[in-house]
């Protein structure tokens, strides 16, 4: 089973997860120029692993996260792929269908993306539970 897998360092655990916090860089991050060029970003993100191990992880471990590479795939596509869809569709229809203005439609079709993303965020834990996390230590 492929699995995308990241290293970081646990923050901290209790009784049923593991936070790890992992740092992501843009793929100029690596680059040796990168200070004096200033395009170089990097983002701490903390996951929350869920384990049964979790009494085995303390502050500071170095550690590895993966997730199955399907799971990474449904979630790109429903940030992204979900909402170009509901943007298309709503500019469509509102333009074609009830011959609204240009203006009118784009900002009818950035409000649907915004409860698209509303409504994401409500189904957030349902979400969450189809996404499983495994951790091992470096």
């Amino acid at each position: 089973m492929e699995q995308i897998e990241h290293s970081g360092v646990v923050d901290h655990a209790d009784a049923h997860a593991v936070y790890v916090k992992i740092t992501s860089r843009s793929a100029c991050g690596s680059c040796h120029a990168r200070q004096a060029c200033g395009m170089a970003e990097s983002e701490e993100k903390i996951v929350a692993v869920q384990t049964s191990d979790a009494g085995r992880y303390a502050a500071g471990d170095s550690v590895c996260v993966g997730v199955r590479r399907g799971i990474g795939l449904r979630a790109v596509a429903l940030a992204y792929v979900g909402a170009l869809l509901v943007l298309l569709a709503v500019l469509v229809a509102a333009n074609a269908l009830l011959d609204w203005s240009e203006g009118v439609s784009a900002l009818a079709a950035v409000a649907a993306v915004a409860l698209y993303y509303a409504a994401l965020r409500l189904f957030r834990g349902k979400i969450e539970h189809t996404i499983h996390f495994t951790i091992t230590k470096i």
